[in-house]
């Protein structure tokens, strides 16, 4: 007689990105956070880059109507607690996803929609038509329970160019106004910040600064894809916006100290460390 089995479904959570050919962000990298928050990730795969860990050489995109097509298909079949987005390359994607997410009751009052608002790789490769931008203030950020934009993002959609804290809070209420619950201005690239990286949270009347420790390291490819994806994951859990960007903070924390080194250009942050190898285990 067979064995049967013992799994309990996990948190359902959807990351509607591009891939990384080189492993390090994108849909890779938001289903090893997904699975190293506990959840089990589907995809909607927007884009095909050509890229390594030097840089971006070609993109590639989907069929808007194909895009569209997985949303619905895992919509329709798979309880979502909750969807995320990466790289979605234009504004015809964009509203393809939109009217999908829609139809399946995805974003607003429905199932949380976190908005990562990919507009460049780390070596500065665009990823995003500039004609996009837009679409993403008016379309995206309304629906979204939360967007995570990074400093170059910020400067792209809310033209505030972030130098020092100051700014970094006022870049949070202008990117509040475009209609997320909550906005979080990640402050990884301010150069004020010496030794510690603060991430702003702000929605609409309370600021929550979470610091971190900054790390001298290059290899920290996909940090945002992970942060994105772990906050995602606890949403789906049912943990309110605040704890679950805390959680994500604090993944996101070890998955950089834990980077690694690969190829010739800048490595991956390592969901490894929240990983148990089952090849050592003894119980």
């Amino acid at each position: 007689m067979a064995e049967s089995t013992v799994g309990t479904t996990p948190p359902t959570v959807m990351t509607i990105a591009g891939t990384d050919s080189g492993g390090g962000a994108g849909v890779v990298a938001d289903l090893r956070a997904m699975a190293a928050c506990g959840a089990h990730g589907c995809v909607a795969v927007t884009a095909v880059t050509v890229q390594n860990t030097l840089g971006v050489t070609g993109v590639h995109t989907i069929p808007p109507e194909v895009v569209a097509a997985q949303i619905e298909s895992v919509a329709g079949d798979i309880a979502l607690g909750a969807v995320k987005t990466g790289m979605l390359a234009d504004t015809p994607i964009i509203e393809a996803i939109v009217d999908a997410c829609d139809r399946v009751g995805i974003g607003g009052d429905g199932v949380p929609l976190v908005i990562d608002p990919v507009a460049a790789s780390m070596h500065g490769d665009p990823l995003l038509a500039d004609a996009a931008l837009d679409a993403y203030r008016t379309l995206l950020f309304p629906r979204a329970v939360l967007a995570t934009p990074n400093l170059d993002e910020v400067r792209l959609l809310a033209g505030v160019d972030v130098h020092d804290r100051a700014a970094q809070y006022e870049a949070a209420k202008v990117m509040h106004g475009f209609g997320p619950q909550y906005v979080l201005i990640k402050g990884g690239h301010l150069q004020e910040d010496t030794d510690v990286c603060v991430d702003l949270l702000y929605d609409g009347h309370t600021f929550t600064e979470l610091p971190g420790p900054r790390f001298d390291t290059g290899n920290t490819h996909g940090s945002g894809d992970n942060m994105a994806s772990a906050i995602a994951s606890w949403l789906a859990r049912g943990v309110p916006v605040p704890e679950a960007v805390a959680l994500g903070k604090r993944y996101v924390v070890e998955a950089v100290r834990h980077s690694y080194p690969l190829g010739g250009g800048h490595g991956p942050i390592s969901p490894l460390w929240a990983v148990r190898p089952w090849w050592e285990q003894t119980d």
